[in-house]
């Protein structure tokens, strides 16, 4: 049952990642911009969790990891600037 779920999942979180990219694009507000970012950063690491698990290897889940983890600093650090006009106090 993996062996159509998988590129069917694949498909569809691709697609999610390139409506993101327009949303991205035509964003109306710097904070429109910014969640569909973060949608982005969370919709790469779905991506890789799956292709890791289609690949039947660990390395792919590190990756993520380490995506998802660059992807909240990021944002953190945008909302922060949006919010006070500098990042560090």
């Amino acid at each position: 049952m993996l062996n159509w779920v998988l590129p069917l999942v694949l498909t569809m979180v691709s697609l999610a990642l390139i409506l993101n990219l327009w949303s991205l694009q035509a964003g109306p507000s710097l904070p429109d911009r910014t969640l569909a970012l973060d949608t982005m950063y969370i919709n790469s690491s779905a991506l890789i969790i799956l292709f890791g698990i289609w690949k039947g290897t660990a390395l792919y889940f590190e990756a993520a990891l380490l995506i998802a983890m660059l992807g909240f600093i990021g944002t953190v650090a945008v909302c922060k600037y949006l919010l006070r006009g500098d990042i560090i106090e």
